[in-house]
């Protein structure tokens, strides 16, 4: 089929070359003018592990893994560490290979085959669904016809909106914001990440291979403001600990001020009954953002977009039995994950300084024990029963 995927992330690439590895042909667009490769670390995590095995990228993986994980620590206010993080903490699977963004990124694209091609600073104006193809518009001027239009393009999707409706009818603040800046002056390898709070707000610095992150986490209700515009949202960011001025605070908003790639959003949920209506089906952030607090985003992404490139493949031209039987399999993977951001919101971010104590005390006395293993486990091979209507393969 000619396939039509909006957005380059991790799940419009997984997208792109499972189903051109398959025989079809994909074009994605991608709104920005290159791939996206700045962002924190992220964890493939459970059976998503065995699908990037079924991809052929694991050994790569493998490779470029790094386990940041294991050197994270929280600070006081001189920078002195007051907790560690045991590893039960921060994964609930067996099987977790962490690794930079950047490095996924560049394993999917470069794994691309002939069949898939990218189309950068390009995106969807409209579409038109009339039951035998889709006719696209892009912003570019461009039109064209295909088989399927995949929307792939994260939690702001312009897919989503088009078709299913606004973000508000399907988006789930979990009262949470999140920033990044790149933070050259702190990139020392083997140093360990640091994290420090003050009631509701988190500042740290994410250390990994030659990098490092200014990272800001903070509670909120909503918040108005437009996804594309930095100095708005660098204000919110700045307002947000304005008055702050312990530990490293000052120095890391400088460097979010000062950074042209600076990342801002709502850590944010999207709950649909379905993810897709007639030709149009969405994968990843797009369809069931988890939020970053699941930990399981790029799990969801690379899953998603297997299982439907394999049901895609089983049903020929049925597309409908296809999107169905994706939604079957996919569904246990997304509902575990979104129930699981509690856990992730309090642990960063405790509401009071009683609080972030209370937090400190438990972590101390977990590091000083041997960690029980989490007694919640993901779909798949470690709770079969969630794995109603999957077939082998």
């Amino acid at each position: 089929m000619k396939i039509l995927v909006s957005g380059a992330g991790i799940a419009g690439l997984a997208c792109a070359l499972d189903l051109g590895t398959r025989g079809h042909d994909v074009t994605v667009v991608e709104y920005a003018h290159r791939l996206r490769l700045t962002g924190t670390p992220i964890d493939i995590r459970g059976d998503a592990v065995e699908t990037v095995a079924r991809m052929g990228l694991l050994a790569k993986i493998r490779e470029q893994r790094i386990r940041m994980s294991e050197l994270m620590q929280f600070v006081d206010s001189d920078g002195e560490p007051v907790a560690r993080i045991p590893m039960a903490e921060v994964s609930d699977s067996d099987d977790d290979i962490e690794i930079v963004r950047a490095d996924l990124v560049h394993i999917l694209a470069d794994a691309l085959p002939a069949t898939a091609t990218i189309r950068f600073s390009d995106s969807i104006d409209s579409l038109t669904d009339d039951g035998d193809g889709v006719d696209v518009e892009l912003r570019s001027g461009h039109r064209e016809r295909y088989d399927l239009v995949l929307g792939a393009d994260g939690q702001h999707s312009a897919v989503r909106r088009l078709v299913f409706g606004p973000e508000r009818d399907y988006l789930r603040h979990l009262g949470v914001y999140i920033a990044l800046a790149a933070l050259p002056d702190e990139a020392w390898p083997d140093r360990v990440s640091s994290m420090y709070n003050v009631p509701a707000r988190m500042a740290g610095i994410a250390r990994y291979k030659d990098k490092a992150l200014a990272t800001f986490t903070f509670r909120s209700e909503p918040l108005d403001y437009d996804h594309h515009d930095l100095d708005a949202q660098k204000k919110i960011l700045t307002d947000a600990f304005a008055g702050h001025t312990t530990w490293k605070i000052p120095q890391l908003l400088d460097a979010a001020r000062t950074d042209p790639e600076f990342f801002f959003d709502s850590a944010s949920q999207i709950h649909m009954p379905s993810w897709h209506r007639g030709r149009v089906a969405l994968v990843g952030d797009a369809g069931y953002c988890a939020a970053f607090l699941s930990g399981r985003g790029t799990s969801l992404a690379l899953t998603g977009a297997h299982l439907l490139a394999e049901e895609l493949q089983r049903c020929g031209t049925d597309h409908t039995e296809a999107f169905h039987r994706y939604e079957a399999r996919q569904r246990p993977y997304v509902t575990f994950a979104q129930e699981r951001v509690g856990q992730g919101r309090d642990r960063l971010i405790p509401p009071t300084q009683e609080a972030i104590d209370a937090r400190n005390e438990r972590l101390r006395t977990a590091g000083s024990q041997h960690a029980e293993p989490p007694t919640a486990r993901p779909p798949g091979r470690a709770s079969p029963a969630a794995r109603t209507g999957e077939n082998s393969s």
